[in-house]
């Protein structure tokens, strides 16, 4: 995308849009090399931080200037201009709605709740400007069914301690009240709570267990996906083994149990993905839509399978009650769906 732009303010980057104001303007010069190139897809390129989302919002709301003067989103550079971001993005106030949708609970008490999540729900709404967005989700559910829910996490997450993928099912905390939710914030943060998953994934691993330690952060190209590729990202931490090995019909699969010591985000399903064991499903790490047979002599033979999510289920929780101290622990066996499949895969 040509030279990098020089800054003649502010920080090594523009802060994100959750923070309410600038400390000052930030401005840049654009280099004569990026002359050509639409004002919105520079800023795109040039803020890694920041998403096309944000961009236009920014470009709408007049943050973005040229010599003083709001330019659209189209705007042809010539090289040579100052772009000035003069503030953030400013959001109207989100808020989730209760919503009578059925929910797997698993353990609840008067400080927090185990529950099942299943696969195809988000946790949270997202901030865009839409309400669709923040409907349906497992906050929805836990408004309807529950009198209370910390409220550390906002109006738009409100008892959400950690999260799991829309695709990925299986047990997740949440926390009723504000000081239920602190202790069990800080035992994520020290680790000490201990997350399990089954995951299935192409090929055969090389070794009966291993763990995967490559920094994650968010892919530049495609924003919607996480890539180990990027200097500078998260550190992240994934332990497998094999609890299975297939070789059957439709060729060769490893069923794994995966344990995270971080929580970044899509953290299995990318560690997989990069050691070229992405997740049954994963189209997003290159698992492929359908799974053809491999045995050719079949009277199945050309018949193929696919799954319509992730096979990816967090069936494990151990951590120590956040108020009373007992250590809890819950299993959730797979569900049917993936039930399905797995005896189909493993099929000679």
């Amino acid at each position: 995308m040509g030279n990098c732009p020089k800054r003649f303010s502010g920080s090594s980057q523009l802060p994100n849009y959750q923070i309410t104001q600038l400390p000052h303007q930030e401005t840049f010069l654009v280099p004569a090399s990026d002359s050509g190139q639409r004002l919105d897809q520079w800023l795109v390129a040039h803020l890694p931080d920041i998403s096309r989302v944000r961009v236009q919002q920014l470009i709408e709301q007049k943050k973005i200037l040229i010599h003083g003067h709001s330019p659209k989103p189209s705007f042809r550079l010539r090289g040579g201009e100052e772009i000035t971001i003069t503030g953030v993005v400013e959001l109207p106030p989100l808020k989730a709605f209760p919503e009578d949708i059925p929910l797997g609970i698993v353990y609840e008490d008067e400080d927090l709740a185990v529950i099942n999540k299943p696969s195809g729900m988000s946790v949270h709404g997202g901030s865009g400007k839409d309400d669709a967005g923040k409907r349906g989700t497992l906050v929805n559910a836990l408004m309807y069914r529950f009198s209370g829910l910390s409220q550390l996490g906002g109006d738009l997450r409100p008892g959400i301690v950690h999260r799991l993928d829309k695709e990925t099912s299986g047990l997740l905390i949440v926390a009723k009240n504000d000081k239920a939710h602190r202790k069990l914030a800080e035992q994520f943060l020290k680790r000490e709570i201990s997350k399990t998953y089954i995951a299935l994934v192409h090929g055969g691993m090389s070794a009966a267990n291993g763990s995967i330690n490559t920094p994650i952060s968010r892919d530049l190209l495609r924003r919607t996906r996480m890539t180990t590729r990027r200097s500078g990202g998260r550190q992240a931490l994934t332990h497998w083994k094999i609890l299975r090995p297939i070789d059957g019909a439709y060729g060769k699969f490893s069923l794994l149990e995966v344990k995270i010591e971080t929580g970044r985000t899509h953290q299995i399903r990318v560690h997989l993905g990069s050691v070229g064991h992405p997740v049954v499903g994963d189209a997003l790490y290159g698992a492929p839509r359908e799974i053809p047979r491999a045995i050719k002599n079949s009277t199945e033979q050309g018949q193929s399978i696919s799954l319509a999510r992730n096979f990816l289920h967090a069936s494990a929780l151990e951590f120590r009650h956040p108020l009373k101290g007992i250590p809890l622990k819950f299993e959730c066996a797979l569900p049917t769906e993936l039930k399905k499949l797995l005896a189909q895969i493993e099929k000679k």
